[in-house]
């Protein structure tokens, strides 16, 4: 595969976010755009580089979203891989070499299971530091809160989270249910506020290579000073503010540490493997439904798997 034109990719993304469900004759129409091309930049990059995602509330479901960093041997990387890949409480985790060598992972916990993190992170390496990661910028809230759905509502999250643009009569196929009944729960979950959107995203694999800093304080100013770069900031509350730049390895990397380490304090280097992203793939597709007891009551022990 190729790697993307940029300006193609970019055009799809602007497409989507305005008519992220509708099909791609009813786009064409609506935005005077010759169908046949669209047609052939969507089956270019949709599913590839680039899908139409559900923008889920964890809070409203009661998931806490946390970030760690995990020291791992190198021989040992990839075991540690396949462990965690097998844990739906994994967000994602990618190789990473900085102020901690091995791991850096995202990971989510019920609000009720945060006495079981350290236990968690220590199934996979005795030396790790993790943060509780918030939106920016932070808006103070803590109420979160909880399942209360029947367990049919994970496989349907996990859809619509991998894949928002999968057809209701395949959903319903999936589901073992009418498309009636699927176009209720999809109602459902946004009355309740917990399907907020839906967005495209572009997968990590467009970049190979990213910078993740950690810093006690914000100097704004680097939002504007690197805005031309894909920058993410995330609040640590208790901690500080964490930053993550993603950029390919055709670029150099010494003077992307040289830029970003004036603003934070620690730093690390993550590289999005194949290997791992595939892993990372597997683990997400039915992450909901391993996540969720079969009888909906609730989320299952994260030091289950």
């Amino acid at each position: 595969m190729g790697e993307p034109i940029m300006e193609e990719l970019e055009f799809l993304v602007e497409i989507l976010e305005k008519h992220p469900l509708d099909s791609l004759k009813k786009i064409a129409e609506e935005e005077g755009i010759d169908y046949y091309r669209l047609k052939r930049l969507y089956d270019k990059y949709y599913g590839k580089y680039l899908t139409v995602s559900a923008i889920i509330s964890l809070k409203r479901l009661g998931l806490r979203t946390y970030v760690a960093f995990l020291t791992v041997p190198p021989d040992r990387l990839l075991e540690v891989g396949v462990r965690m890949s097998q844990n739906p409480f994994i967000g994602y985790m990618n190789p990473g070499y900085g102020f901690k060598n091995g791991l850096s992972i995202i990971f989510y916990t019920p609000d009720d299971q945060r006495d079981k993190i350290d236990e968690f992170l220590s199934q996979y390496a005795d030396d790790y530091e993790y943060y509780e990661a918030r939106a920016y910028p932070y808006d103070g809230d803590d109420n979160f809160g909880n399942w209360d759905l029947s367990y049919d509502y994970a496989p349907l999250l996990d859809i619509l989270k991998w894949n928002a643009r999968t057809p209701i009569t395949e959903i319903a196929r999936e589901l073992g249910k009418s498309r009636p009944t699927v176009r209720y729960m999809i109602n459902r979950l946004r009355e309740e506020d917990i399907l907020l959107e839906f967005v495209p995203m572009i997968d990590m694999n467009v970049h190979d290579r990213a910078v993740i800093g950690l810093t006690k304080e914000l100097d704004e100013s680097v939002l504007e000073r690197f805005k031309e770069y894909e920058i993410m900031v995330g609040v640590l509350p208790g901690y500080g503010y964490i930053f993550e730049w993603y950029f390919s390895s055709k670029e150099d990397l010494g003077s992307k540490v040289l830029e970003f380490s004036g603003y934070v304090e620690k730093l690390l280097i993550e590289y999005f493997e194949p290997t791992f992203k595939e892993l990372n793939d597997k683990n997400a597709r039915t992450r909901y439904a391993r996540m969720v007891k079969k009888d909906g009551s609730g989320y299952r022990s994260i030091l289950e798997f």
